[in-house]
């Protein structure tokens, strides 16, 4: 697959209502790419992502997200948006009251799935795709943590998305089970898909090396992927 842009932002900044996190924010993600998106707390990183998905507006500058415009986007164009887009929590956001497969129902009916056979195979391929494929009636407690983050990713492929945005998906996790995870994101990227996780946990650097977008200062730095490898943490960023 040849690449192509996925993500084009250009000299735009990301506000949170009057207070300014972001400013000359230049970058472009290809289709088939993984990227870090790192910073202390609070440096702009969530804000940055649900600017990609629309969940603050565009001020200035021009953005353009797997193929929206995102500059005076109207509110009914934001639904298709984010149909291209893929969304991992860190905590989940599970519906506890319904299993694996009501959980991923829900989300295919609210954004126009209709045909019960087509959804039914579209769960069992992105269920086998996350390694839970014999889960589908179990309960979210039912499930580990590791497990539960596995429902999550399944339910961000399930309408086939050009984009993955993972805002800290292993921030809950123990370290064996977040490089289950890692590797099924990174996996992910392989399909074609663009992913940008936000992390704390600069361990995966090495493991898993990719470029590494910096929010520091109001600004988002692109650094070499080496650029930690000798270098000894700040206890800011760690935390």
């Amino acid at each position: 697959m040849a690449l192509d842009t996925i993500i084009e932002l250009e000299n735009i900044s990301v506000f949170q209502k009057d207070h300014l996190i972001l400013s000359d924010v230049t970058l472009n993600i290809e289709r088939g790419e993984f990227c870090y998106l790192i910073g202390r707390t609070g440096s702009g990183k969530s804000s940055l992502l649900k600017l990609l998905y629309a969940d603050l507006p565009l001020v200035d500058g021009y953005a353009k997200v797997a193929g929206f415009k995102l500059g005076g986007i109207k509110n009914s164009q934001i639904p298709f948006l984010r149909r291209k887009i893929g969304i991992v929590f860190q905590d989940f956001q599970l519906l506890n009251d319904r299993n694996v497969r009501d959980n991923l129902i829900f989300v295919m009916k609210a954004t126009g799935w209709r045909d019960n056979i087509a959804m039914d195979k579209r769960i069992e391929d992105v269920l086998e795709k996350v390694g839970l494929v014999t889960k589908g009636f179990k309960m979210p407690h039912q499930l580990s943590g590791g497990e539960q983050q596995r429902v999550v990713i399944a339910r961000a492929l399930i309408n086939d998305p050009d984009i993955i945005l993972a805002d800290e998906p292993t921030g809950n996790l123990d370290p064996e089970t977040s490089v289950g995870i890692m590797e099924l994101m990174v996996e992910i990227s392989k399909t074609g898909r663009a992913v940008l996780m936000a992390t704390h946990d600069y361990t995966l650097f090495e493991a898993f090396p990719a470029r590494i977008l910096r929010c520091e200062d109001g600004k988002v730095i692109d650094l070499n992927p080496d650029y930690y490898k000798n270098r000894t943490l700040e206890q800011g960023d760690a935390q």
